[in-house]
């Protein structure tokens, strides 16, 4: 009987004495209790930051990040915002009453308690840090196209190479070269696009150089272009009013921000302001910018532009649209190039189908439209243009087309001279 009784009231101690000692911990403890709490911010902050990290590194690999992810992410902002908030406002001043003289016990104790299982919560989140099906999944290609492009086949293994190098950090100059009429600049637009859709680059440039064509413009007049336009786009304006002035500006302007000299602040600063630092701090290191020069003719002098494709700090790639490959590797010294080639047999003949309608493999028609589409010499711009204006012609306007393309002077052909036979030149 004696021990049934004493199991009876050890049962009864235990459910009774055990929630007081808790209670009164955290009366007495509430120091330790917000000390742990605080580490337990710094260790859940420490995780975010590392998991931010992967995050990022998928995204520019095109990859969706995962709803639980973006859940956890978003979890742990909220219940950091949250227990510092609580640590912030509850200061030594809060725990006593009449002028410092007795201790606020009310308060003492809901800080202790409030900083317990906030500290417990936090844990938990960091436990919940398992991801079985990973952070990512790949996802196919947007269909979304830049307007005015075209897909061809031929192409597609050539724009995933660019994309794969502008997803390069190591990667800072990207040439992309062929004849003209080829559809460099769509395919650099395209690339441009895609690379806006999956959040490669917050800021993307392009800006014409074809000035470059001409050896009698003045180059400083044509610098002072590409200056002006990288300003307005990146929303800065220049301080000073000469050449290398603004190279300068625009230099540190695409550079990483040298990271500032510690102050001497006391132990005790505004965590809130800390915060704020740090997050200024992430959107500078998070900024990457994408430069197209496109029509390139001959060298452009990228230091006295101001751009620092030599530089490790530099947030900028650049992509270089030109004719000639020899300028783009040799004098300007792109790190990869990538060649375009004119169409070859069926996308040439889908192209011009397209656009010229069916009609084209009438039996009397298509061995005309066959040879006329030679004469375009599988050049986009010519088999649009060609395909454009003999659109619901008949055979003999399709043979008188195919005899002014044969004398290499097809001035009777609308839009030839203005759309084609200005971009070959």
């Amino acid at each position: 009987m004696a021990e049934i009784i004493i199991a009876v009231a050890g049962k009864v101690s235990e459910y009774l004495v055990a929630p007081i000692g808790r209670q009164l911990g955290y009366l007495f403890c509430y120091r330790s209790h917000v000390e742990k709490l605080r580490n337990e911010v710094q260790t859940l902050r420490a995780a975010r930051n590392d998991q931010q990290i992967t995050v990022d590194e998928a995204t520019r690999k095109g990859d969706e990040i995962r709803p639980a992810v973006l859940e956890w992410l978003n979890g742990v902002d909220r219940i950091t915002g949250e227990a510092e908030a609580l640590a912030l406002t509850r200061d030594d001043q809060n725990m006593s009453c009449l002028n410092g003289w007795c201790p606020n016990l009310i308060s003492r104790y809901q800080l202790g308690r409030e900083a317990y299982k906030k500290a417990q919560v936090i844990v938990g989140i960091q436990t919940a840090r398992n991801f079985p099906d990973g952070i990512s999944y790949s996802v196919l290609p947007r269909s979304a196209t830049f307007k005015g492009y075209e897909c061809f086949q031929s192409r597609d293994s050539t724009l995933n190479d660019i994309m794969d190098a502008l997803r390069d950090d190591k990667t800072k100059m990207i040439g992309v070269c062929g004849m003209g009429g080829l559809g460099k600049t769509m395919l650099v637009k395209q690339a441009a696009q895609q690379a806006k859709q999956q959040n490669l680059f917050t800021t993307d440039i392009f800006i014409d150089v074809s000035w470059t064509r001409d050896s009698k413009k003045d180059e400083e007049e044509g610098i002072v272009k590409i200056q002006q336009k990288t300003a307005d786009m990146l929303g800065f304006q220049f301080k000073g009013k000469d050449e290398s002035t603004r190279a300068d500006e625009l230099k540190q302007r695409l550079q990483k921000k040298k990271e500032p000299e510690k102050d001497k602040e006391p132990e005790k600063k505004n965590q809130l302001e800390k915060e704020k630092e740090q997050k200024r701090e992430n959107q500078s290191e998070k900024e990457k910018i994408l430069i197209i020069l496109d029509d390139i003719w001959k060298e452009i002098n990228l230091e006295k532009v101001g751009i620092p494709f030599k530089d490790d700090r530099m947030i900028c790639k650049l992509v270089l649209v030109s004719r000639d490959a020899d300028l783009l590797c040799k004098d300007m010294g792109v790190q990869k190039c990538f060649p375009i080639q004119p169409l070859q047999g069926e996308e040439a003949w889908h192209l011009l189908k397209n656009i010229a309608g069916d009609s084209v493999e009438g039996d009397q028609l298509q061995p005309i439209a066959i040879k006329v589409l030679d004469e375009c010499g599988g050049l986009p711009i010519a088999i649009v243009t060609i395909a454009t204006t003999l659109k619901d012609e008949t055979v003999a306007v399709w043979k008188n087309a195919l005899d002014e393309l044969r004398s290499c002077a097809p001035i009777n052909i609308r839009g030839m001279e203005e759309k084609v036979y200005s971009c070959l030149d």
